[in-house]
């Protein structure tokens, strides 16, 4: 999340108006907000966006001018919906003989259909129209609650509706209907008769226009239509199911929602990439597009690639303190809407201070994961880019750890996957002051090192193996003699400019378990304090202690629950399988967390509040928070591979597989996974498993 020169220290986005009641519509870059009854409403934050821009601020049905009354909203995947309606009763009259049906569909652009049926005895005529704007705000504008005044300048010619940007004449919408309504500014209209027992219907096709060219939107079976391209991926990758009919319900979810928010690239020839979440972050992003693609490796690995490959393309090559791009860093956002240049000080922004790392820790991964040997080739060369600015710009100050401070004030103040300004403090709440060093970042470098040296070992570069090996054993010691906070048992959230330790109990320390840098000495204490019930929210491991100074179970990131930091815990902890109580917790974290996804319809949103379970017996939504957002919708599929202990080498034709899985699991299956040129299922229960389809050739590792 970037913060724009106009927000002061803020890395929230604004409430979406209407809360519980805001349908959310994604596909690649295009997202579109309503209400439940499928309207669009002018001054809220409600529209239809197109590549960073809203096209559409007002979409409003209206029957004899009244709005349609709600039944109810089928959301079947994550680009379509029909919103299911009736028109208002007559005065007088208990019940209303008029269905309305609106079937939605988004891409590059939206096509509605509207269909009334009477269910009547008697004809019925009505007036139906459609009032519609555009103001082609700026998302950042519209994310940060800004007012855009004004509207589109808008001319009914040949049947359609065209409106136009007034400060940028080449960007408009054409709106076409079926049906033979009415087109005047602002409104379309039709005056129908549905006939008794019979129907009406009409079809809508609103398409952006770019560069005064229309964008063209693929419907039905066209091989670039979202329904096709969905039904593409999904023949390629993993099936996933288990006898739990919630946890099966949320794989299937997670399978839509990474399947809608693909970016194919279909413009400038590009890999398919994923995008990091609706609503405001429907683009490329550094640490979320890495990380959900590491998550999703067991459904679809390709998607890594092709996240890595788009990464390589932006790496940074220059020094500039406004996008605060350096030599060898790897992009943080990337933006494409007429507010970009001032808010980001260009298309793409570099402060991140962890998605240099992850970058290096992805291409290994995806190395073991069967990654065509020429794609890792060409990609090492941006690994050691990165590696490069670890060592020079990420540690600017020769210490040898990564720490950031914004270069000016229009960047992040904080860099690392808590980024809102006030998301590092201290056990007293006091907020640290930069530079800053996060524990995580450490555990993120840490890894990469031993990365980039199995890649070396497999390449024959025994020397460069050698020194990274030792680099990061080196980094690990003395990590932990800086962050390990004797007296409390846990490594500081970080340290500040001054080398203070920044002592509070937060879930970074973790995500430590995760990347191995925990030293087995430190491992059990560890554990024990993340399980307190001061960190265990039981829907998930909570962001920041609730003894903690800056608590707050409502906040961003100060008491709140992410569910990709759960299961990234989760994964850490069963790293740690042998140390007592960390498998327990494991289990308890992933059993709450999905409990919660099952309470929000099998789709985790990007955090939710972070109260007990004792106190709710439901999780409180986050008003703000984003849904579809990529890593939550991802965070099922690592959990599913860490109880199973999936950990593939197809370079050494080994598949390792140690299921722990939790009993309410039942069995899990997962069909056509595939390794490089193999491809193999698995059925496991508990800790007996089953695989097929793996060449003779292939060693099994079972413990």
């Amino acid at each position: 999340m970037i913060v724009p020169p106009r927000v002061l220290n803020s890395g929230q986005p604004t409430a979406i108006n209407g809360g519980g009641g805001t349908v959310t519509l994604v596909e690649a870059s295009t997202f579109c907000l309503s209400d439940h009854l499928g309207d669009i409403h002018s001054g809220t934050s409600q529209g239809l966006f197109f590549r960073d821009a809203r096209v559409i601020s007002r979409w409003e049905l209206r029957l004899d001018g009244q709005p349609a009354e709600h039944l109810t909203v089928l959301t079947p995947e994550a680009f379509k919906a029909r919103f299911i309606l009736r028109k208002p009763p007559r005065p007088g009259v208990a019940d209303s003989t008029v269905l309305v049906v609106r079937r939605r569909l988004i891409g590059d652009g939206m096509r509605e259909t509207i269909t009334v049926h009477n269910l009547g005895h008697e004809d019925t005529a009505m007036t139906i129209t459609l009032f519609t704007d555009a103001d082609f705000a700026d998302l950042f504008a519209v994310k940060e609650g800004r007012n855009h005044v004004g509207s589109a300048e808008q001319v009914a010619a040949d049947g359609e509706l065209h409106l136009t940007d007034h400060a940028e004449p080449g960007r408009g919408l054409t709106i076409s209907a079926t049906a033979g309504p009415v087109m005047l500014p602002g409104t379309v209209n039709w005056q129908v008769v549905v006939p008794a027992h019979g129907r009406w219907h009409t079809e809508i096709l609103a398409q952006p226009v770019l560069s005064h060219r229309r964008v063209q939107m693929a419907f039905g079976d066209d091989e670039d239509s979202p329904i096709s391209r969905l039904k593409a991926w999904r023949a390629t990758a993993t099936d996933l199911t288990a006898t739990d009919p919630n946890l099966t319900e949320v794989l299937q979810r997670t399978e839509s929602d990474l399947g809608a928010l693909r970016i194919d690239g279909r413009d400038n020839d590009s890999p398919a990439y994923v995008a990091a979440g609706a609503p405001w972050f429907m683009t490329l992003f550094g640490r979320d597009s890495l990380l959900t693609s590491w998550m999703a490796l067991p459904l679809d690995s390709a998607l890594a690639v092709g996240t890595l490959r788009q990464l390589a393309k932006l790496q940074g090559k220059t020094v500039n303190p406004i996008t605060e791009e350096e030599p060898g860093r790897i992009m943080h956002e990337m933006r494409h809407g007429p507010a970009s240049g001032a808010v980001l000080g260009g298309t793409v922004y570099y402060g991140s201070v962890d998605a240099t790392p992850l970058f290096v820790m992805l291409l290994a991964e995806c190395w073991r994961w069967g990654a065509d040997e020429s794609v890792i080739k060409e990609l090492l060369p941006a690994a050691d880019a990165a590696l490069a600015w670890i060592d020079e710009y990420g540690d600017a100050d020769g210490d040898g750890f990564v720490e950031y401070r914004r270069k000016t004030d229009r960047g992040l103040t904080n860099q690392g996957w808590k980024d809102s300004f006030d998301a590092i403090n201290d056990s007293s709440g006091h907020l640290a002051e930069p530079s800053i060093a996060l524990c995580e970042v450490q555990g993120y470098v840490y890894a990469a090192r031993l990365a980039r040296a199995e890649l070396a070992d497999h390449f024959g570069d025994t020397e460069t193996a050698n020194t990274l090996r030792a680099q990061a054993e080196d980094l690990k010691s003395r990590f932990d003699e800086a962050f390990w906070v004797q007296k409390n048992g846990w490594y500081a959230v970080a340290l500040d400019g001054q080398k203070n330790q920044v002592d509070a109990l937060t879930s970074n320390a973790a995500q430590c378990l995760w990347t191995g840098i925990v030293g087995e000495d430190r491992a059990a204490e560890l554990v024990d304090r993340l399980a307190d019930p001061s960190m265990d929210s039981g829907f998930g491991l909570r962001t920041l202690a609730s003894t903690m100074g800056a608590f707050n179970p409502m906040s961003y990131h100060n008491g709140s629950v992410w569910p990709h930091d759960t299961a990234i815990a989760v994964a850490g902890l069963l790293r740690y399988r042998h140390v007592p109580g960390a498998g327990e917790l494991a289990e308890r974290l992933a059993t709450g967390l999905l409990d919660a996804a099952t309470d929000f319809g099998g789709r985790l949103p990007e955090l939710f509040c972070g109260f007990a379970r004792t106190d709710f017996r439901s999780p409180i939504p986050y008003p703000t928070s984003c849904s579809p957002q990529a890593w939550a919708s991802a965070a099922p599929l690592l959990l599913v591979r860490s109880f199973l202990g999936l950990n593939p080498c197809v370079p050494g034709r080994v598949l390792k597989v140690t299921p722990h899985l939790p009993r309410e699991w039942g069995k899990l299956v997962l069909t056509d996974l595939r390794l490089g040129r193999a491809t193999v299922s698995i059925q496991a229960e508990g800790s007996t498993m089953h695989v097929h389809g793996l060449p003779e050739d292939w060693e099994l590792v079972t413990d």
